[in-house]
């Protein structure tokens, strides 16, 4: 029986073009900045986000504290919505790397308001922290793949900044906003002074992300790879298949938005589960609820092949990429079904 894993994008298998470019790629020393293809990706991913420079970064949780460590100092805070990753998903790095304190704020599908953000940043007090940069996530992983839309983005970005605020924008979904909407990716990160993509979720590479920003930001966060352990030498290797996926594996995003609203129809219609506002199926994510408890639908499926994780006692999430297919959402039904039924 062939597994049909929804846990998350980033379970995807390099495909035999991609390999091909990994054992062809011209390689060098990436920490004396000597690697001709790590210097072609980060040129190249600068470009896609119409900012001036780019990090390559063995993940998304480095690029993303790299951005934490370049724009505040301890005690400094930064705001962002509640359920944001850098919050929720990355060991607590905030705090324990930088020592920053997060304000957090509570989003609509992970989205927050000028007002929110207007409300929240702190003025100049001895007995507050100061309040030093804003952090969005688009697409908004725990808001269900949520798309920012753009004249929103530009709103709250415009009342950061008027606050003083430098702004973080964490995209390591952003290339699938840039497919779902046909607004290019570059019109958001070009609002923000770092932004930072994944290869390995949606795009399919291995390994790798990057954080892109201005020339001088780019400078100090190579002195913050290397610190955080960062520097990986020969990674061209890495870089080439990332590159690949930059290049061809963007618009075929696409494939799993339809396979996601696909997935959401067919669940739509059984007994036993409820797709969480079908409205906003936007990209790949896909949140729904069971009638029974998550973990032990988790558990049920699991020996028929089903791969997902639960994300709360009644709450699932589910996440097509580019190793599931329009067959396999169909026979993914068939075996739910079977589950619920049983």
């Amino acid at each position: 029986m062939k597994p049909i894993d929804f846990r998350s994008d980033t379970v995807t298998k390099p495909t035999p073009a991609m390999r091909r470019a990994m054992a062809e790629a011209e390689v060098g020393d990436d920490v004396y900045g000597e690697d001709p293809t790590v210097n072609r990706l980060e040129q190249r991913t600068a470009e896609r986000l119409g900012l001036e420079a780019a990090l390559f970064v063995p993940s998304g949780t480095q690029a993303n504290q790299i951005a934490m460590g370049l724009h505040c100092r301890q005690g400094d805070e930064v705001i962002t919505e509640a359920g944001s990753h850098i919050l929720q998903y990355e060991g607590g790095a905030v705090s324990a790397l930088w020592g920053i304190q997060p304000q957090p704020l509570p989003g609509e599908h992970g989205l927050v308001t000028p007002e929110q953000v207007a409300a929240a940043a702190r003025g100049e007090n001895v007995h507050a922290p100061r309040s030093r940069l804003l952090s969005l996530e688009n697409t908004h992983n725990r808001g269900g793949g949520t798309v920012w839309p753009l004249e929103r983005f530009q709103a709250v970005v415009e009342v950061a900044r008027k606050a003083g605020l430098a702004v973080h924008l964490d995209g390591a979904r952003l290339f699938n906003a840039q497919v779902a909407t046909g607004t290019p990716a570059a019109s958001w990160a070009k609002l923000t002074d770092t932004t930072s993509v994944c290869f390995s979720k949606g795009l399919g590479a291995p390994v790798g992300s990057a954080l892109a920003g201005s020339a001088a930001l780019i400078r100090e966060a190579r002195r913050l790879r290397k610190r955080l352990g960062g520097g990986m030498r020969q990674a061209g290797i890495l870089a080439a298949a990332a590159l690949h996926a930059l290049e061809h594996h963007v618009e075929r995003l696409a494939e799993d938005h339809a396979h996601t609203r696909r997935l959401a129809a067919g669940l739509a219609e059984l007994a036993g589960v409820k797709v969480v506002d079908p409205s906003r199926v936007e990209t790949n994510i896909l949140l729904v609820e069971f009638t029974r408890p998550a973990s032990e639908m988790v558990s049920r499926l699991a020996p028929l092949g089903v791969l997902f994780n639960a994300t709360g006692r009644y709450s699932a999430r589910l996440v097509c990429h580019l190793d599931v297919s329009a067959a396999d959402i169909d026979e993914a039904l068939s075996r739910i079904r079977r589950a619920l039924e049983s």
